[in-house]
């Protein structure tokens, strides 16, 4: 019986992947491999369907240990805005730069598609990631990192109910390019009536 199962798992695996490499292969044939192009319905299935079965059974079990808290959402909402936003928006809707032009593009977080999501599968995710796609794993077998990710499972819970102020708060903690850095500087000088177009001092050589 045991064998009958396993045969059985390992044709429906196969015919997984005889039907992704079909579907690619048309798919290129049309596209080439360009990452502007939005994927099929049958490649977005598939890509579902192989992070499904690559996810171990206990995983999705798993209950999240932290309790949820304003503390904890606070530490969640600083890293998210910190590591997280920049391919998936402070908001988790994915609508940015990065999240955009990602294949696939980052998800809307605050949908089904990810809501429905188990505790466990979120935080497998979080610490493991999604082969073939933009999303990295984080996990470093630290108790402290893994505590990290059950608090992001809790952010990530709490998308569809992110408020304008906690929008504005990680505004403040987003990272920041070069030109960005130089423009806030600009404005808090300019704001504390400071010049900011002083002329250079010339130095002298001797």
């Amino acid at each position: 019986m045991r064998s009958l199962v396993w045969f059985v798992a390992g044709a429906l695996a196969l015919a997984v992947v005889i039907c992704g490499g079909g579907i690619l292969f048309l798919t290129t044939q049309t596209h080439g491999f360009s990452t502007r192009a939005q994927p099929s319905v049958g490649e977005r299935w598939v890509a579902w369907r192989a992070r499904s079965m690559a996810m171990p059974a206990g995983a999705k079990e798993r209950n999240n240990p932290l309790s949820n808290s304003s503390e904890v959402l606070a530490d969640a909402r600083a890293h998210w805005a910190d590591h997280c936003a920049s391919c998936h928006a402070n908001d988790g809707s994915g609508e940015n730069t990065m999240g955009e032009h990602m294949y696939p593009p980052a998800p809307d977080m605050r949908k089904s598609g990810t809501q429905n999501l188990s505790d466990g599968a979120l935080f497998y995710i979080i610490q493991n990631g999604i082969r073939l796609t933009g999303m990295p794993g984080w996990g470093s077998g630290s108790s402290h990192d893994e505590q990290d990710s059950w608090k992001l499972v809790h952010f990530i819970r709490h998308l569809p109910d992110l408020t304008v102020e906690e929008r504005k708060q990680m505004e403040k903690l987003n990272p920041k390019s070069p030109d960005e850095w130089k423009e806030e500087q600009e404005e808090e000088n300019f704001l504390k009536g400071e010049s900011t177009n002083e002329p250079q001092q010339q130095h002298h050589h001797h």
